[in-house]
């Protein structure tokens, strides 16, 4: 008999399916309306582009392999929120300057990061957490804990409103469509993604095989922090207010976004799709548990249990490998 297999992404999106219907039968869920189950749906969606934008970066680095993580991302977010809030001040014409600083400033900290674990040996844990304290002790110390500034009117048409009355998509949605798509074409149409699963298999194998894998690793991080600065650019014109620990929440959850969607922690196999599939999934139970009127203290506790399970998986996976 056939065995048959389901791929990760597909799963991920039957376990969002699953939930979604789930929180329709809450008390406090849409019920039987349907105008109010589309408008729920758009506005998980919406809410999980920004999550998505976060995870690509994490995804990178993790299908490179050698344990590779960004426990910086979140601290990256915040800072270039923050730079975008005070270039921009309310003025359109400045936006796309924020922009072009968010992914200089991102990529900058993600090459450092990147030589630190590829020149002087440092694990990627190690390495991505000390500069996570670097970069939010330099946010404190800049600032004061006051920052001055305001969204352009145009980021906030852009990313925080739909399409049009007539069309209720949110335009962050679409946004992120793009977004994947050049994510997908990264990762399956161009060498840098195919040496990027390459030296996540093995890497000894790799450099004999003619890949660069010091400069695969700096590149890999490099546009890891890059996405984070962008996601940052999102998160504040989605926000429109700056909090110092704006980005500390999309942390763990863009490590289990990868996870959740397939890509293996031990690096080598992945994709884009089941990441942002993952992304719809721990965002819909985050929706899950707020519908359901449970505390803060619940709601860490259910996402500490999955990144444990996953953990666990991983273990088994990297024992199946070797």
């Amino acid at each position: 008999m056939k065995r048959i297999s389901i791929s990760p992404p597909v799963a991920a999106l039957m376990l969002a399916i699953i939930l979604f219907l789930l929180s329709g039968l809450l008390p406090n869920g849409y019920g039987n309306d349907l105008n109010v189950a589309r408008a729920q749906s758009l506005n998980i969606l919406r809410l999980a582009v920004f999550l998505g934008v976060i995870a690509a970066g994490q995804t990178l680095v993790i299908i490179s392999g050698f344990e590779g993580i960004d426990l910086s991302a979140g601290s990256i977010v915040t800072l270039t929120a923050i730079f975008t809030y005070v270039i921009v001040k309310g003025d359109d014409n400045k936006v796309l300057l924020a922009l072009l600083v968010s992914l200089l400033v991102g990529a900058f900290i993600g090459l450092i990061n990147g030589a630190g674990i590829t020149f002087l040996k440092i694990s990627p844990f190690v390495m991505t957490l000390g500069m996570s304290g670097v970069v939010t002790g330099a946010i404190i110390i800049a600032n004061h804990g006051n920052v001055s500034g305001k969204v352009a009117p145009i980021m906030t048409r852009l990313i925080a409103r739909p399409l049009s009355p007539r069309f209720p998509i949110p335009n962050a949605l679409i946004i992120w469509f793009i977004f994947g798509f050049l994510m997908w074409l990264l990762l399956e149409r161009t060498t840098f993604g195919k040496n990027l699963f390459a030296i996540g298999v093995n890497r000894v194998t790799a450099k004999l095989s003619g890949v660069n894998v010091t400069l695969m690793n700096l590149a890999a991080y490099s546009l890891a922090g890059a996405l984070a600065g962008f996601g940052g650019f999102l998160v504040i014109g989605n926000t429109g207010v700056v909090l110092l620990q704006l980005g500390q929440p999309f942390l763990f959850p863009s490590i289990a976004a990868v996870a959740v969607g397939g890509t293996l922690l031990s690096g080598g196999k992945g994709s884009y799709w089941g990441t942002m599939a993952g992304a719809i999934v721990l965002t819909l139970l985050t929706s899950l548990l707020t519908t359901m009127q449970m505390p803060d203290s619940v709601r860490r506790m259910v996402l500490g249990g999955t990144l444990l399970i996953l953990i666990s998986i991983y273990g088994r996976q990297r024992a199946l490998r070797q």
